[in-house]
């Protein structure tokens, strides 16, 4: 697992922890960094390795042992990456944009479960994720050339058996999502955080790939600062 530290020493410190097949140098995912380095973060970026054979070891354990050695931190993950920091203890803060906590329903989801009892760590299905419109209108083509494009088994097993015992999210946890998301489930969105914590965009999978990103930038940058009071509707 690789990791890149961007902004000024004595910001506060925050933790993101990429997609599957993210990477630091695709310019959307840059994009967000420098909104966030702006905004007076530290930011500690982890890019996850796309093939894995034991989802703590290799997942979270790494993220863990670094989080531990802060005094304090926010944390905000992307899809794989929210399944990842749902493991994670410790953050003042959590903002999951599209988290990673079911696969989509359908045909898919079905032919996911049946590899997933394949035993090899070899790249063997297409994952849909190399699609402009499946990601945002906003991808590159060379985002869309070197991000992940095949699933192993032995990544979709680890997935699987994580999002199987997923922890309770955070009371104070906020969620960035598009119903148009057809790469995660958001019935499993809907079924972990309750409704007034969820800020839907208009876009595909990736906020930061999406056109709508600059309407919501703040909130993302709110939520950051003060969790879910920052998209709660105010009462009276």
């Amino acid at each position: 697992m690789d990791r890149r530290t961007f902004g000024a020493e004595g910001d506060d410190d925050l933790v993101f922890v990429l997609g599957w097949g993210n990477k630091l140098f695709h310019g959307n995912v840059r994009w967000l960094i420098d909104r966030l380095v702006e905004a007076e973060y530290r930011v500690h970026a982890f890019r996850i390795p796309t093939t894995i054979g034991d989802f703590r070891s290799e997942y979270v354990e790494p993220v863990a042992e670094f989080v531990n050695q802060l005094d304090g931190y926010r944390l905000l993950s992307h899809s794989t990456g929210g399944l990842i920091a749902a493991y994670l203890d410790g953050a003042e803060r959590r903002v999951y944009l599209s988290p990673f906590w079911g696969f989509p329903e359908g045909p898919q989801e079905v032919l996911f479960g049946l590899l997933a009892k394949v035993p090899t760590s070899a790249e063997l299905l297409p994952a849909g994720t190399t699609d402009r419109e499946a990601l945002g209108d906003l991808a590159t083509d060379r985002q869309l050339e070197t991000g992940a494009s095949v699933a192993a088994p032995s990544w979709i097993r680890e997935c699987l058996a994580a999002q199987e015992g997923l922890p309770p999210i955070d009371d104070d946890a906020v969620v960035f999502c598009s119903l148009r998301d057809r790469v995660v489930s958001t019935r499993a969105i809907g079924e972990r955080v309750s409704a007034d914590r969820v800020v839907l965009y208009d876009g595909g999978h990736e906020l930061f790939s999406s056109s709508s990103r600059e309407r919501h930038v703040d909130t993302v940058l709110a939520a950051l600062a003060d969790g879910a009071a920052a998209v709660r509707p105010r009462s009276g």
